[in-house]
């Protein structure tokens, strides 16, 4: 149901990581992404800080579908964004590990 790759969400994780000095490179990561890409991490990081539960994405995909202001705003104004992102792949079954040690890499 969720349209985004491991590591997509991992190169997110890291790039939030280094904080403002990667805003802009964040920033157009996200305007590449498809819509879909953009609302599946509002839901993986609405899971990983506990506001929906993994059975519920249906309901949190609505929600996102129905936010006023753009996706993209909300992702980079989120606190603790990359923690919430891991905790959701976490409870989605997803480990990130290898896909951030890959991205480090250069693999």
């Amino acid at each position: 149901m969720l349209e985004i790759s491991n590591a997509k969400i991992a190169q997110v994780v890291l790039m939030v990581r280094e904080g403002r000095r990667a805003a802009p490179e964040l920033r157009g990561l996200f305007e590449r992404m498809t819509e879909e890409e953009v609302l599946s991490l509002v839901v993986v990081m609405w899971i990983g800080r506990g506001s929906f539960q993994t059975d519920e994405i249906p309901e949190a995909v609505e929600e996102a579908l129905g936010r006023d202001a753009p996706l993209i705003d909300y992702l980079m104004g989120t606190p603790h964004l990359s923690d919430h992102l891991e905790n959701g792949a976490d409870a989605l079954g997803v480990r990130l590990t290898e896909d951030e040690d890959d991205l480090i890499r250069g693999g």
